[in-house]
Parts: structure tokens; C-alpha cells; sequence
């Protein structure tokens, strides 16, 4: 029965039988004769059911894990594991490789799941006979838990992760009005930028994205980075979208200066706009995509002035090359194998109408009107 629980499941094929989950991180056995109370039969991993992960990660920094609760840490990291898409198991093997190059999170769930496994143990006491066996597992115990514990901003981002993979609904409780406001709660929204600006300053040196505008002023901001950012304040506690920081400042008296149609449409690249007003590049709100179109235009302005021209064609192509980097801050040549360039040749379509110089063109308009 074990076995058949533990056999593992794409997350795709379980959605299409279990449309209400995931990933498959538990399974449930029913012992209704107490096999599984026999010596014979390994205890479970998850041996400490009421504790919180993050009780857990709280005393893995102070080194005070008892077994059973070395063994329900491995457990609960490797439920989670199963729920993490391939961009947030890559952010935390990122941050776990901050202080060892080589450690990833399976190597850490590895080793605490061998540090409880009593084969592993059994081997370690055999070979320091001279030692009491409880400090030889006690031993490897804490060199398990040590990645975790010597590394303070990888517990944060498992609990941060941990509570976006979290979904509580109670089905008990009947609503009622707590508050009573217009679109913003002015004292909320000053509240939500004062928050944004300690969170700019925090993680700073640390997010790419914050790092690039306050230093570079915006340039070379790749729109992964930008992701990464939105990524990381959706997660609980703070919960943030671009449209509350956004309506948040327009709510504390910052100037709109954008198209009027855009001005409650917002995208991912508008926390370049939100990042360039508090780096000072900026004194009002303006939506990033009516920043490129406006230096698109101006652009286009220049090069008619120098005597350049481009045919229908030709501008059928900077036009949409423009829309890209509108709404993912920058283009490079594999863009244009895909939509909607594909439809005219991709690559090969765009060095028959723009000519040898189509790199030269995409490289400028990166240039002139990313960031």
C-alpha cells in the first residue's frame, strides 16, 4: 500500500482526473487493524503533524530539531517541492547556492532524509565505536540541518513560497463588512507605498531588477528580471499587484502623465514606471508602454529627419517589434521566430525586408526605447 502511494503522478495527468489539486504531495493510508503499529514497519517521514513549517525552519537556525522533527522538515520540503513550478525550484536552489555553490534543495531534503534513515545511522554509530551512539546521530542530525540553518534568507523564501502554495478556505465563517472605503483607502494606500520603498531598500543589492535601476537607471532590464520582482511581492505576507502599487500612488496625489486608455491597464513591465519614479528617473506615473510608443514615435521622427525611409513592409516590422518591447522590455533575434513574426518568415523574413542591417535595427530600438 506504500508503494502504491508513494508512486508519483505529472501534475498535468492528476489535474485531469483531480481537477481541484495541483501536484500530489500526500496520500492516505487507512489502518484499520493497526499494521503499521509494528516495529518492523519504518515510521513516516512527516512524524510531527501539528508543528508549522516555519517552527520547523525556526529551530533548524538554532540547531534544536529533535529526529522526529528533522525527519517532518524533509517531509514538508519535499511536499512542497512537488508544488513548485521550474522558475521557483531554480530561485531557491539560487539562494541555497549562496553559501555552498553545490547545494540545491533536493541535496538538502537528501540529507535529512538520510540522516533519519536508520540503515544510515546504524552505519555511522559502526564506524565511531568510540563515541555514544545518540551524539553520532545527533551529529548527523545538525550537519543535515546546517545548510538551512547558516542560511536565513532561504528559510524566508521557502515560508514566502510556502504561503503562496497555500490555500485556505472556510466554508464556516459568515462574512461581514470590516471596513467601508472608496476605490483606495487613502491611509491603506500611504501605508503600501511606505512598505514598497522599505522592500526597494531591503532587497535592493539582491533582486536584479531594483539593483539595474537604481544603479544603471533602467538599462539592460530584462523582463525575467521584472517577472522575478513581480513574482516575489505577490507572495504572501505582502500580497502586492502592479494595480495596487500603482493605484496606490495615484491614491497619495502622484501625477498621471499617461494616455488616458491606459491609465487603469496595467502590465508586468509597469514596475519599470513604479521602480523609475522612486530611482528619481521620474516625477509622475506613466505606463511603459505609452513610454515606448512615445520614443517610438520620436524615433521614427529622427530617423525621417536624417532622410531615412522605410516602406510599408519594413514598417510592418518595427512596428511590432516596437509592441514587444512594449510588453516585454526589450526583443532579440529569436523573437522573431515567433508570433507574429513567424507569419512573415521569422528571422529569414525580417533580413529579406529590413535588409543586413535588421540586427543593427533591433539592437538601436532596444537602445532607444527599452527601460
Amino acid at each position: 500500500m506504500k508503494g502504491r502511494g508513494a508512486r508519483t503522478i505529472e501534475p498535468a495527468d492528476l489535474k485531469a482526473v483531480t481537477d481541484d489539486v495541483d501536484a500530489k504531495t500526500r496520500f492516505v493510508i487507512v489502518d484499520a487493524i493497526g499494521v503499521t503499529e509494528h516495529d518492523f514497519v519504518e515510521p513516516p517521514l512527516n512524524r510531527e503533524k501539528s508543528i508549522s513549517l516555519k517552527k520547523l525552519l525556526d529551530r533548524a537556525a538554532a540547531l534544536t530539531l529533535t529526529e522526529d522533527e528533522v525527519a517532518t522538515l524533509a517531509s514538508r520540503l519535499a511536499a512542497l517541492d512537488r508544488q513548485l513550478t521550474s522558475a521557483e525550484r531554480n530561485e531557491l536552489d539560487e539562494v541555497a547556492g549562496l553559501h555552498d555553490a553545490q547545494a540545491t534543495m533536493h541535496d538538502i531534503v537528501r540529507a535529512l532524509v538520510d540522516a533519519v534513515d536508520p540503515e544510515t545511522q546504524a552505519t555511522a554509530i559502526a564506524a565511531e565505536i568510540d563515541r555514544a551512539p545518540a551524539d553520532v546521530v545527533q551529529d548527523l542530525l545538525d550537519k543535515a540541518v546546517e545548510p538551512l540553518a547558516a542560511n536565513p534568507e532561504l528559510r524566508t523564501r521557502i515560508i514566502e513560497l510556502r504561503r503562496a502554495k497555500d490555500q485556505v478556505i472556510d466554508e464556516v465563517s459568515r462574512d461581514e463588512v470590516l471596513e467601508a472605503y472608496g476605490v483606495v483607502d487613502p491611509d491603506k494606500a500611504k501605508h503600501t507605498i511606505e512598505s514598497w520603498r522599505e522592500y526597494l531598500a531591503e532587497h535592493r543589492s539582491e533582486i536584479s531588477a531594483i539593483e539595474l535601476m537604481f544603479e544603471a537607471k533602467g538599462r539592460g532590464i530584462r523582463f525575467d528580471q521584472i517577472q522575478e520582482l513581480a513574482d516575489r511581492i505577490a507572495r504572501p505576507p505582502r500580497n502586492w499587484t502592479v494595480d495596487i502599487i500603482w493605484n496606490s500612488y495615484l491614491s497619495i496625489g502622484i501625477e498621471y502623465q499617461g494616455h488616458t486608455e491606459t491609465r487603469n491597464r496595467h502590465a508586468a513591465t509597469d514596475l519599470i514606471s513604479l521602480l523609475r519614479l522612486e530611482a528619481g528617473v521620474d516625477d509622475a506615473l506613466v505606463p511603459y508602454s505609452d513610454r515606448v510608443e512615445d520614443r517610438y514615435a520620436h524615433w521614427l521622427h529622427r530617423q525621417e529627419q536624417a532622410g531615412a525611409t522605410f516602406t510599408e513592409t519594413q514598417r510592418w516590422w518595427l512596428d511590432r517589434m516596437m509592441r514587444i518591447i512594449a510588453s516585454s522590455a526589450g526583443i532579440d533575434a529569436d523573437d522573431l521566430d515567433n508570433a507574429p513574426f513567424d507569419e512573415r518568415g521569422g528571422i529569414d523574413g525580417a533580413l529579406r525586408d529590413l535588409g543586413d542591417n535588421a540586427g543593427d535595427l533591433i539592437e538601436e530600438l532596444n537602445r532607444e526605447l527599452a527601460a
